[in-house]
Formats: structure tokens, C-alpha cells, sequence
């Protein structure tokens, strides 16, 4: 005699936030202007203290299209900061919702297939 298994509808809150896909939107946008603003403060203040012993903040440059260490710099480094810091964040949010999903499924699928297992012997 195999026993009956009932289906479970309700998932717990704490599960359902743990597993709760992440807004691309926000997360892009929380660490693009964080970056942004780091790149300009960091900018902002080599270009008022003048730092003798400071980090070679120019090269970013290499990775900045128009950056250097002045007050229009601050604000290209703030705006190239922003869309890389955007970008990465988002894309970040996009592998992990996708790797959840994926799995969620997955282990969905073998539930339903685990509970179906017996089914000849009901015959």
C-alpha cells in the first residue's frame, strides 16, 4: 500500500524571499550610482588635497574614455563608473535569476516525477 502524498500550496515567507528573484533595474542601478559616486569623490578629492603619496588615479583613463584627474573628469569618471557599475549589476541579477529559475525547475520536475513513480502499481 503506498501512501498518498499531498501537495504542498503554501511556501513559507522566509523561503520565498530567499528565493525571490533580484530586480535587475534596482540592483543596476543601487551599484552604478555607488560606483559613480566613488569615482567622483575619490576624483574630487585628489583634485582639491593634491595627495603627494596618492594611488595613480589617472589611469583610469585607460578604462574611462575621457577621464583625468580634474572636476570634468570627476564627472566622465562618475558617468563611466555609473554604466559599468550599472551594467555588471545588472548582468550579475540577470545569471542569477536565470541560475534560480533553472534550478527551481529542475528540482520541481523531480518532485512531480518522484510522486508519479508508482503509478502502474495503481493500475
Amino acid at each position: 500500500m503506498a501512501v498518498q502524498r499531498q501537495p504542498i500550496h503554501e511556501i513559507p515567507d522566509a523561503l520565498q524571499r530567499v528565493f525571490a528573484p533580484l530586480h535587475k533595474l534596482a540592483l543596476g542601478l543601487a551599484v552604478g550610482l555607488t560606483a559613480g559616486l566613488v569615482v567622483f569623490a575619490l576624483t574630487a578629492f585628489h583634485v582639491v588635497a593634491q595627495p603627494p603619496e596618492a594611488l595613480n588615479i589617472w589611469l583610469l583613463s585607460n578604462y574611462f574614455y575621457g577621464y583625468e584627474v580634474t572636476w570634468q573628469g570627476a564627472f566622465i569618471g562618475f558617468w563611466w563608473a555609473f554604466v559599468a557599475g550599472f551594467a555588471a549589476a545588472w548582468f550579475l541579477a540577470f545569471l542569477r535569476n536565470l541560475a534560480l529559475a533553472i534550478w527551481i525547475f529542475a528540482v520541481k520536475t523531480r518532485a512531480e516525477l518522484n510522486q508519479t513513480s508508482d503509478f502502474l502499481d495503481h493500475i
